[in-house]
């Protein structure tokens, strides 16, 4: 495969930070979408986050309940912390899927992450991730700065992995006449080559792991014609046992640094904007009631807040089960009534520019998702 383009992969709290020049011939082809998929690990709570306008959440939690929250419509409000995702929705450039998570109810946050990067159904049967199957079906296929790769990102052919472990730049001629020594076409040689077409961001070890700071890199990145078009952030801290606050408090914090990493895609990357799409993924969500730790425990059904010019209207997308007792899953969470992974292959077939269906087959093994694509984005 020719490859000639960037795939871009920026984390927070995690080592993942530049791609390469990279991607197929097949790319350049294409209109420039770029998706970005922000994993908001430890269960982010969708109740939290997107409260329903419900009597039963203010009794379920009389000390955390989210007070000043921004109305979007009759039956639902938002955190007054996701200012810049407000901003958007009133521009028609963000939406939310809610009552919506991938098919995992055990609890469990090492199965949970697995599962919702992977996108199977068994912890630790998959030995890749949806994205990256869904790149690869798609012929996008790039470099990734990260120790160890993302199990979201790994494709049948992972990408080339790199991560310098020091300051130093090494000697472009002096590599230069290493890979003349080996023959051409050979694996050796290629490898070289490989090293050879970095970009020297590459070559540097950056050791600035806050969010903010690398969302701004993304923007930059994300922003040029022959730039990336994946980025993945990684943001730790949604598991709220204690402490976790309404208005204020841990989760309230975490998701602002989601909206300040939506804030500044928006600002630095110009027109690009429009031509993108943020999608948020979780393990789980939280409990309906409150413990006595100010806290909740592990839940299952959550949230899917995206974002960018994208996105088609704003709009609470659900099939909302309500928080009556019957209505709960296990009699304590909220429920799901869609599946996740419908709206994560619908991302990837609007911003990868392939058939709904096509992705399905490859990234989800052809399991029985439903096509949301034309209602949630702009195809």
């Amino acid at each position: 495969m020719t490859l000639n383009r960037r795939t871009f992969l920026a984390g927070a709290g995690s080592l993942t930070l530049l791609g390469s020049p990279l991607i197929s011939a097949r790319a350049s082809q294409l209109k420039k979408r770029n998706l970005v998929v922000v994993m908001l690990r430890g269960g982010m709570d969708g109740l939290t986050a997107v409260p329903p306008k419900d009597k039963l959440l203010q009794s379920a939690r009389p000390d955390i309940i989210v007070k000043g929250t921004i109305s979007l419509n009759s039956d639902f409000a938002l955190h007054p912390k996701l200012e810049t995702f407000y901003e958007l929705w009133k521009a028609n450039q963000a939406a939310i899927f809610h009552a919506t998570n991938i098919p995992y109810v055990n609890r469990s946050h090492f199965e949970g992450q697995d599962l919702m990067e992977s996108g199977g159904h068994t912890p630790y049967g998959e030995s890749t991730g949806w994205l990256g199957r869904g790149m690869e079906a798609a012929e996008l296929q790039g470099l990734s700065v990260s120790l160890p790769m993302p199990l979201l990102l790994r494709g049948g052919i992972n990408p080339d992995n790199y991560f310098p472990t020091r300051m130093r730049l090494p000697d472009q001629a002096l590599m230069q006449r290493v890979a003349a020594t080996y023959p051409e076409g050979s694996s050796l040689n290629d490898a070289m080559q490989r090293v050879l077409h970095r970009p020297m961001s590459m070559m540097q070890r950056v050791d600035d792991r806050d969010a903010l700071s690398l969302a701004g890199t993304a923007a930059e990145e994300l922003a040029k014609e022959d730039g990336p078009r994946v980025a993945v952030f990684d943001l730790n801290g949604f598991d709220t046992h204690a402490a976790q606050g309404g208005e204020d408090g841990e989760h309230g914090e975490m998701l602002s640094k989601f909206d300040g990493i939506v804030r500044i895609l928006r600002n630095r990357m110009g027109n690009e904007f429009n031509n993108t799409l943020v999608v948020s993924l979780t393990e789980f969500g939280r409990k309906l009631e409150q413990n006595g730790g100010y806290g909740t425990e592990h839940g299952y059904g959550t949230a899917v807040l995206m974002a960018g010019g994208l996105v088609k209207s704003a709009k609470v997308h659900a099939d909302w089960p309500g928080l009556a007792s019957r209505s709960l899953y296990d009699g304590q969470d909220l429920n799901a009534t869609i599946d996740a992974r419908s709206i994560y292959c619908a991302a990837m077939a609007a911003c990868f520019d392939v058939d709904f269906r096509y992705i399905r087959k490859h990234a989800f093994w052809d399991e029985t998702l439903s096509d949301v694509t034309e209602s949630l984005f702009r195809v």
